[in-house]
């Protein structure tokens, strides 16, 4: 891992590889290892960098609020401290996604393609709003042991709970590990986040939709309506996943994420 100066913040960042650059973003409340199995695959043939988000693994924490803007300012700034001036794809999964929607408004210019893993357009509901908000709190008073316990049914298929428990625990244990005031941060940010359906028909760059067929925070359907409303996207769903297909059922993700890049504009 690098450290990297960004934004008066130091960011923890994977760098492996040399080709065309993909940016992975990772979800809630997670770090870049969630990526590890596409991080092995594509270094043969790509730059691959997968940074720790402020507050998240091993870059330093912000506290209060931290919009899934000001996540995308980071990543344009870690860019620009890598001295990558090529055109990248990004992929991010949950809030990941969110995060692209906030890169695609301000730095379009810089992304080749783009690819959108088990994530939504839609702003919170007043409902969801809530829930974020308590969970924060809760997080702030009790640690994040209670984030883990609550979000790990609804993360996974049930045959990966029953027969991948590896990955289970990894996730677990990111959420365990993970600074309560970053977890916070980012609960307060995602609230507040902006509906972002309508840059899904401005998008012009090649495009891969990936859902797990079991995914209940992002389901399958809303996902095909994601895709179709972006030109030319292409739709994956993911058998024997849920909300995290990458890491769930890495092969087809994997393959899937090759043929975009072979096809998209990078080289």
């Amino acid at each position: 891992m690098k450290h990297i100066r960004v934004n008066s913040h130091d960011f923890a960042v994977h760098d492996q590889g040399s080709g065309p650059p993909i940016l992975f973003v990772h979800g809630f409340p997670l770090n870049h290892s969630m990526w590890n199995a596409q991080l092995g695959s594509l270094a043969n043939e790509f730059r691959v960098i997968a940074p720790d988000l402020r507050g998240f693994g091993e870059s330093e924490v912000t506290t209060g609020t931290v919009t899934m803007e000001t996540f995308a300012d980071d990543l344009a700034g870690l860019l620009d401290a890598l001295e990558i001036q090529e055109r990248c794809c990004l992929c991010g999964l949950s809030m990941g996604g969110y995060i692209a929607w906030q890169f695609l408004r301000k730095n379009s210019d810089r992304l080749s393609a783009l690819v959108l893993c088990d994530t939504r357009a839609v702003a919170d509901s007043a409902e969801a709003v809530h829930a974020r908000k308590k969970l924060a709190e809760q997080v702030i008073n009790e640690g994040t042991a209670i984030a883990a316990e609550s979000m790990i049914p609804r993360l996974f298929a049930e045959s990966t709970i029953a027969t991948q428990p590896d990955v289970v625990e990894a996730v677990r244990r990111m959420i365990v590990d993970t600074d309560p005031q970053g977890v916070a941060a980012a609960l307060h940010g995602m609230a507040i986040r902006p509906d972002s359906t309508e840059l899904m028909s401005t998008i012009k760059i090649p495009t891969l939709v990936v859902v797990g067929t079991e995914d209940k925070l992002s389901p399958p359907a809303e996902m095909r309506m994601m895709a179709d409303a972006i030109e030319n996207a292409e739709f994956l769903e993911v058998p024997s996943a849920g909300h995290m297909a990458p890491m769930e059922n890495h092969e087809p993700v994997n393959a899937a994420i090759l043929r975009l890049l072979n096809d998209a504009p990078l080289r």
